[in-house]
């Protein structure tokens, strides 16, 4: 049987540890395919300085189970694990990781991305913008909406 892993958390996350889960346990699946996410700098002024992230606690980490649970009907898949921080973050931290096990990497690829493109349109989670010109709360892209729309 294979594992599903969803945390919402504000501590840093280990990729490697979080391979190592996905490998656990399975010597079935050919393919692991990873998605890491990271504050970048904006790229136009004002300058990003952080941001702080917020979510639903509960709902969150339901509508993640979801996700997965919509990727498992569509793909053939092994262990599965989301990591998303809330909180406080800088420039360089990590944000999200998406990593997704299975027999052969066509499936692994599009699973992880499609557990991503829904985590950014469908999972309760709010982002604020501190820039050098302020702080902002940051709605949904309309680029995430259709890539989400496009499954």
């Amino acid at each position: 049987m294979y594992k599903d892993s969803v945390s919402v958390q504000v501590e840093d996350f280990s990729i490697a540890h979080l391979c190592q889960q996905i490998r656990a346990d399975d010597v079935s699946n050919g393919a692991i395919v990873t998605f890491t996410g990271i504050v970048r700098e904006l790229s136009d002024d004002p300058k990003l300085k952080a941001m702080y992230l917020e979510h639903y606690p509960g709902m969150t980490e339901k509508a993640l189970a979801n996700i997965i649970a919509q990727a498992r009907q569509r793909w053939t898949l092994g262990n599965v694990v989301v990591v998303h921080r809330i909180g406080h973050l800088l420039l360089n931290d990590n944000i999200v990781f998406v990593g997704v096990a299975s027999a052969h990497r066509v499936a692994a690829f599009q699973a992880a991305q499609f557990i991503m493109d829904y985590l950014k349109r469908d999972a309760p989670f709010w982002k604020k913008e501190i820039t050098t010109a302020g702080e902002y709360w940051v709605e949904a892209k309309q680029s995430d909406l259709d890539a989400a729309d496009s499954w």
